[in-house]
């Protein structure tokens, strides 16, 4: 079994990703640290981790560790995923893996200089109803692709968490703006070429709270919306000639719905409807992460998938202060 830590006790690991590392066919978490011991001790105990640590440095020059996830305020990826991969571990790092495009150049190489595997941690690329879209879209099923359309939304005004505190990376964008992206360019292998944008800042916390994005990938457009302050909603639609996908519960499976997709012909006199119950997408990407480490040909997001995504994301930013066109 692949042996895991987990750097801090962040909400994402201990409601999603611990449970899933635990249940996954080749890994257990063997140890967490948190600055906060009697935190790390008491989530070690929620999991039977054998080992709970008060210094991050002690996890990673542990001889129980493999492999480390991140789930730490994003201000702190670049920093922990360099550490960890000079300590030997291979590195499974929460999105964003960095705010800025040419800050992923040095852990790509650490990456390399180490011979360790360090993929920032897009779920959904691992999900198979994405895998079906991919397949749809490829096999022609909906025509040529005209336009993509996407949303997603939630409200949340909490001065304490980290996604309204912008000194730790916080912000609408790179908590949620980058699902949209990542599938689109995912589903359809294409990168886009330039984007308008409309950006909304909360005047008290600083963040980005609402972003309206339109992007020109040559061969068809994109347009979507996020927003931290807004009601719950996710939403992925690719529209083509003869007909178009929705997918229900893009990014959240669960939380926000069934993982579903239909496909609907261009007259909307039929219907087919794809379904993947029981499906735990963090579970998959755990179990693909660990095959990679291990040498196999498994289909992970690789570092230089990460830095064309973030790329789009910078573009929005700098297209946002001004009218027009910005080249990504």
């Amino acid at each position: 079994m692949f042996k895991w830590g987990v750097l801090s006790t962040a909400t994402i690991g201990r409601e999603q990703v611990i449970p899933q590392l635990q249940d996954s066919e080749n890994g257990v978490v063997t140890a967490i640290a948190s600055r906060d011991h009697d935190r790390a001790r008491a989530l070690a105990d929620r999991f039977g981790i054998p080992l709970a640590l008060s210094s991050y440095d002690e996890l990673l020059a542990s001889d129980q560790v493999e492999g480390v996830y991140i789930p730490l305020p994003t201000s702190q990826h670049v920093e922990w995923a360099i550490k960890a991969a000079k300590a030997g571990k291979h590195v499974l790092c929460e999105k964003p893996i960095a705010l800025h495009a040419d800050e992923v150049a040095p852990v790509i190489r650490e990456r390399d200089a180490n011979n360790v595997l360090v993929c920032e941690a897009f779920m959904v690329t691992y999900h198979p109803q994405w895998r079906k879209v991919r397949e749809l879209i490829g096999n022609g099923a909906i025509g040529r692709l005209r336009h993509v359309q996407g949303a997603f939304s939630y409200f949340n005004t909490d001065p304490n968490n980290m996604r309204n505190q912008p000194e730790l990376g916080g912000g609408g964008l790179p908590d949620i703006g980058v699902y949209p992206t990542v599938s689109t360019r995912y589903s359809t292998g294409l990168e886009p070429l330039r984007v308008q944008a409309v950006v909304e800042r909360d005047p008290k916390f600083g963040t980005d709270i609402y972003a309206s994005v339109k992007a020109d990938f040559g061969d068809f457009e994109m347009s979507f919306y996020c927003s931290t302050q807004m009601a719950l909603r996710q939403l992925m639609v690719f529209h083509g000639e003869k007909g178009f996908i929705e997918v229900t519960a893009p990014f959240n499976a669960g939380d926000y719905g069934h993982p579903v997709i239909t496909l609907h012909n261009r007259d909307h006199e039929e219907a087919q409807t794809y379904r993947f119950p029981g499906v735990r997408q963090y579970r998959l990407q755990a179990e693909a992460f660990v095959r990679k480490a291990r040498g196999s040909d498994d289909e992970i997001f690789t570092l230089e998938q990460s830095v064309l995504n973030q790329k789009f994301i910078d573009a929005v930013y700098r297209a946002s202060a001004h009218d027009g066109w910005e080249n990504v």
